[in-house]
């Protein structure tokens, strides 16, 4: 007689459902673990058997086959530990086995017994969902698993417990979702003295998703401007926090089972790898740009991260996905994010500063911004020149708006966006706008577009710098209020376009 349990198997933010078979046969005494199997797996034969000796259950002198269909698909993670034991306990008739075929399990064996908790149980509640089956994992995923409605989860702390609640003599209650945690920025826009113009692409940027670059000298608030970009981005919407919770929680990154409906806003240092910012390494695990999906990345210093590594989120900024293709495994991550990037302007940092002489004038600032490539400038929706700020100026009184003020002008223009896209899935701000419905939605007024094809001749704009304008000054007429796109909103979308400061060489 073979017995069944269900668990998953982790393909990107993908759970696939996988087939625990379990047959005990005469034979000489072994236990087998077969279907390709990593060493984490294969070691589940020698947890699984202490752990059932540490409950005073012995295992027959037979031959144990535990079979993981489909047994070509790679099986990798300690999470297999409690579906083999639950398939064991079955063909042991210990616990019934119709009750463990409804069930997709999860969940890491200690010697002792308790279950310990793994990553990917959001995930793997999605796919419990789909299937119509329950969710037994961990009672310290229990929380996190819980935000998916569509299915119960059942979270034990042992082994003993599960059989306990099969055997209907102690049964589990269904976890519940973990507490929403309420993420505050004490980060104001106040703070910074002066750079008006940097706080008005901020929010331009933020209200539409659109990419942006910061350029100027050190100590100009570069840095400081972009620690500020979440106090001013609306909260994330449901289906949005619980799709960048998924890609969290394959990272361990989930605290307590709590979703956030704060957006990300990952920070990577410039020495960081190509693995660490696009994904991959062993695994394939999710990079920074899928950590940063629905949020932002910042990339400080942009200029000194690899140039492989620059070249290699031209297609990501494009797609929003990025797919991590390795010799065993060929993963898609979503990375729908905002880019912020900050650069000196030359390797000195000096190069626009009237106070300070650089050297190697106009060579040093040539060398150092040809590290962007053109194609990958071109993809920035906005490029401002961050001019230093005298020390008199710190003790000026604060001025311009508050992160506040300007939080609800960006939540009014991403409601617009919001309804305007409300018949197009995979469009939601103005940024994924395209095609024909980038025409419909954002084609300005007589003078807007005579003052658009002007500039597009005089300087050269290829046809995304083009559609990318158009973007931008569709955000910007969202910003006030407006239907239509004028020759003021045209205008203003150019000059954040065509700062000589961030020019590409």
């Amino acid at each position: 007689m073979i017995t069944r349990a269900y668990t998953v198997a982790f393909q990107g933010i993908e759970a696939r459902l996988v087939e625990v078979q379990c047959a005990v046969t005469p034979g000489l005494p072994a236990f087998a673990i077969v279907g390709l199997p990593d060493k984490a797996v294969s070691e589940a034969r020698d947890r699984v058997r202490t752990a059932l000796s540490s409950m005073a259950i012995a295992l027959p002198s037979k031959r144990i086959t535990i079979n993981l269909s489909p047994a070509d698909l790679p099986k990798e993670g300690s999470h297999f530990d409690l579906p083999i034991a639950l398939a064991l306990l079955a063909a042991l008739d210990i616990v019934p086995r119709d009750s463990i075929e409804g069930t997709i399990a999860l969940g890491e064996l200690s010697l002792d017994g308790s279950l310990i908790p793994v990553l990917g149980a959001l995930p793997a509640a999605m796919a419990a969902a789909e299937e119509n089956r329950g969710l037994l994992c961990p009672k310290a995923c229990g929380a996190e698993a819980a935000w998916v409605g569509n299915t119960q989860v059942i979270g034990a702390a042992s082994l003993a417990d599960v059989v306990r609640h099969y055997l209907g003599q102690n049964p589990i209650a269904p976890s519940e979702p973990g507490v929403v945690t309420a993420t505050h920025y004490a980060r104001d826009l106040r703070d910074v003295k002066g750079q008006e113009r940097a706080k008005r692409a901020l929010e331009i940027a933020a209200a539409g998703r659109h990419h942006l670059i910061f350029v100027g000298t050190p100590g100009s608030g570069k840095s400081m401007l972009a620690a500020r970009i979440p106090g001013i981005l609306p909260p994330l919407r449901p289906s949005e926090a619980l799709e960048t919770s998924m890609i969290h929680s394959l990272s361990g990154l989930l605290d307590e089972g709590g979703i956030s409906r704060a957006r990300p806003f990952r920070e990577p240092h410039h020495t960081a790898s190509m693995a660490a910012i696009v994904g991959g390494g062993r695994g394939a695990k999710p990079g920074e740009i899928s950590l940063a999906h629905n949020g932002v990345l910042f990339m400080d210093e942009f200029p000194e991260f690899p140039r492989a590594v620059l070249e290699t989120l031209r297609q990501p900024i494009e797609t929003g996905e990025v797919i991590v293709a390795r010799a065993n495994a060929h993963v898609r991550y979503p990375c729908k994010f905002m880019l912020v990037a900050a650069a000196n302007p030359c390797k000195c940092g000096y190069l626009t500063d009237p106070a300070r002489a650089c050297a190697r004038v106009p060579q040093c600032g040539e060398d150092y911004m040809g590290r962007i490539s053109g194609p990958l400038m071109d993809r920035f929706d906005l490029r401002v020149d961050v001019p230093p700020v005298a020390f008199t100026d710190l003790d000026l009184p604060a001025s311009g708006d508050t992160s506040k003020d300007v939080a609800g002008r960006v939540a009014m223009a991403r409601q617009r966006q919001n309804e305007r896209y409300a018949d197009f899935p995979d469009v939601s701000e103005n940024s994924d706008a395209e095609g024909d419905l980038l025409e419909q939605v954002a084609t300005p007024d007589k003078e807007g577009k005579t003052l658009l094809i002007q500039a597009a001749e005089r300087f050269g704009l290829s046809a995304r710098g083009y559609h990318r304008v158009l973007r931008v000054a569709r955000t910007i007429a969202d910003l006030d209020g407006d239907d239509h796109v004028s020759r003021t909103h045209i205008a203003e979308a150019i000059s954040f376009r065509l700062n000589d400061a961030v020019q590409s060489p």
